[in-house]
C-alpha cells in the first residue's frame, strides 16, 4: 500500500495512507534509521518499509506491507 512518512513537530513521525484516510504516529521501528525494517503505528498495524538510503529526505510517498491477517496491498 502506498502510505506518506512525514516527520511533524507535534507527532514525530507519522504516517498518513491516503486509501483509507488514517494518518497515525509511529510508535516504534525496528531500526533507528527507519528504512528496511518494520514500523508500527499507534492503531497497532505494523508496516514493513522498503531500503532505502538513510539520508532519504521526508516526506516522502513509498510502498509499505502490512503484515498480520487480511493485509491491504
Amino acid at each position: 500500500m502506498k502510505i506518506m512518512i512525514r516527520r511533524s513537530p507535534e507527532a514525530g513521525l507519522s504516517i498518513y495512507v491516503p486509501k483509507k484516510d488514517l494518518e497515525e504516529p509511529i510508535v516504534e521501528s525496528e531500526h533507528e534509521m527507519l528504512w528496511g525494517g518494520w514500523i508500527k503505528i499507534a492503531n497497532g498495524w505494523v508496516l514493513d518499509l522498503p531500503e532505502m538510503a538513510s539520508d532519504t529526505p521526508l516526506p516522502i510517498t513509498v510502498n509499505a506491507r502490512k503484515r498480520g491477517e487480511g493485509a491491504d496491498e
